[in-house]
């Protein structure tokens, strides 16, 4: 039976480029052709043929325009995004307020596989990264040796902001493949390395396809960094006992976290470089500490972690376990104290955390030490006693220099 035109989405989400209709499908061409309304931002539209359709340019912010289009339910409306819709683009956004029967998407080539193939790239085995509305220190962790990546940016500024922030990290000798309005008439592709003078005339809408090369130190995949990468006052999870309690942790994509006393944000930001999915609540008490968690979580790529400050358990129960909070922060899988340990404090997570989120608890006190092998003793899990030392002079010889033994507790509620 053949279906009725009437119960075909109202709403095409295309896939537009640099190209105009040039670069369009048969089916894209008809879609934009049939349309009563076109939406797009100001640089899709200035490609755009003359038409029938009433156009409209898009709004600043994104979000604004969404009621707009929700408006024209009922008509032939197009929406241009760029390239793929749903790599890095508007389509997940815009879906989330349609039903599946609304919406149909036609996509045209992404700019990674643009920038790929005018590249000679295989881009499977390239990061892509979208950073043109985000901060460009997320790069941070894609860092290493070799590797290829593949970025969208905000404009020419942001190509030298970039350029800057490798050479600051140790990487200046990486080679930029600038990458301009790739498939239009003004394409332009070309090559500097990142410490040499960039050209002053980068044109928005630009790519960068990055060959990284340098000194800098990369980020190691397991987990442990070097306490000197974290800005601290002495308030951190040393390194060693870092790399155990991020293990008895045990994060898996796109979990929470709740780190309780932060401090310099180790543990929560190592949560966090374990999968780009996830997420992270750092509490300390201390304004200072805390502005030193949210730097070291930028420099080190991982800025969306979110820092609460206040003293446990008050700041824990009124901002997060009170009822009227739970919205704004979701409960989480897996909880670390480094800080602020107490009786107050393990009965308040006991009462709010449901069945199944791991927690794990570190101490050197021997009265936060008697606290945790009695909660162990009704609670369960493992109660472990980490001791380490460090080859140190004595004289002119060397010994082991002992550091405080760590109780850590482990359990599953």
């Amino acid at each position: 039976m053949m279906a009725d035109v009437n119960d075909a989405p109202w709403l095409t989400i295309l896939g537009w480029g640099e190209s105009g209709t040039r670069g369009l499908t048969a089916a894209s061409r008809n879609a934009l052709e049939a349309a009563e309304v076109v939406f797009g931002a100001r640089r899709h539209l200035r490609l755009l043929p003359q038409l029938a359709a009433e156009v409209r340019e898009w709004p600043v912010p994104f979000a604004d325009g969404i009621p707009q289009l929700l408006a024209e339910r009922g008509r032939r409306v197009v929406m241009l995004v760029s390239g793929d819709p749903f790599w890095f683009g508007a389509g997940s956004t815009l879906v989330r307020h349609l039903s599946a029967e609304e919406w149909q998407t036609l996509p045209s080539p992404s700019t990674f596989s643009l920038a790929a193939s005018r590249l000679g790239w295989s881009l499977d085995a390239c990061s892509c990264l979208g950073l043109h509305a985000k901060p460009l220190t997320r790069i941070r962790p894609h860092l290493h040796r070799g590797r290829r990546l593949l970025v969208l940016l905000r404009d020419g500024g942001a190509v030298a902001e970039l350029a800057d922030l490798l050479a600051r990290f140790g990487f200046g000798e990486s080679w930029l493949h600038i990458l301009e309005a790739l498939d239009g008439d003004d394409e332009r592709i070309r090559a500097v390395r990142a410490d040499a003078t960039l050209p002053d005339d980068i044109a928005h809408p630009v790519a960068v396809g990055l060959e990284v090369a340098g000194v800098g130190p990369a980020l190691p995949l397991t987990p442990g960094l070097p306490d000197e990468w974290f800005e601290h006052d002495g308030q951190i999870t040393k390194q060693a006992v870092r790399a155990m309690t991020l293990a008895a942790l045990a994060p898996v994509a796109g979990e929470r976290l709740w780190d309780i006393g932060t401090g310099s944000g180790s543990i929560a930001i190592e949560w966090l470089l374990a999968h780009p999915d996830n997420h992270a609540v750092a509490f300390e008490c201390n304004s200072e500490r805390a502005a030193r968690a949210r730097r070291n979580a930028r420099t080190l790529g991982v800025d969306w972690l979110e820092v609460v400050e206040g003293s446990a358990p008050e700041a824990l129960g009124k901002q997060v376990l009170g009822e009227q909070a739970l919205g704004d922060h979701p409960l989480p899988d897996a909880v670390f104290i480094g800080g602020g340990l107490s009786q107050a404090l393990l009965e308040a997570l006991w009462r709010r955390l449901p069945a199944g989120v791991r927690i794990v608890a570190n101490t050197v006190t021997l009265e936060s030490e008697a606290l945790l092998a009695h909660w162990q003793q009704q609670a369960g899990g493992e109660l472990l006693r980490l001791e380490l030392a460090a080859a140190a002079p004595i004289g002119t010889r060397r010994g082991w220099k002992t550091s405080y033994p760590i109780v850590q507790w482990r359990v599953t509620r």
